[in-house]
């Protein structure tokens, strides 16, 4: 019985070689090159999904608010002490849910919230500000 024992032919064969590695780095480069674009904009898309969302539901909860009391909270933690909303909206865009721009009722309505926006700077994909949302 004879033991086979690896000769330097042998070794080399199982590795790569240096060609070997840098295609397959090419092409993984240009695979992300390709994917991340897409997937950084997929999240601001998503962030915007959000952002609409939330003050489309504080809007609502300001309405009705409104109808039940006859009058606007005369801050934005009311609504979640009255239980209209579970917890403050969060803007996704700053990723706070203490920045928001409260509008004042028009025509000496009471009450101090009858609307908010959002204070993030830039535009969505949409070419408005997210002030204007």
């Amino acid at each position: 019985m004879t033991m086979h024992t690896p000769g330097v032919r042998h070794l080399m064969q199982r590795g790569f070689t240096l060609i070997e590695l840098i295609v397959v780095m090419t092409v993984i480069s240009l695979l992300l090159t390709l994917a991340a674009p897409r997937y950084f904009k997929s999240i601001e898309r998503s962030k915007e999904t959000v952002l609409k969302a939330n003050l489309t539901s504080t809007r609502d909860a300001l309405d009705k608010y409104h109808s039940d009391t006859g009058k606007y909270p005369d801050q934005l933690d009311d609504l979640v002490t009255k239980h209209y909303l579970r917890a403050l909206p969060w803007d996704p865009v700053l990723e706070r849910a203490d920045a928001w721009v409260l509008e004042a009722p028009a025509d000496g309505q009471p009450g101090a919230v009858y609307n908010i926006r959002s204070s993030a700077e830039g535009a969505g994909s949409n070419g408005v500000p997210y002030a204007q949302w």
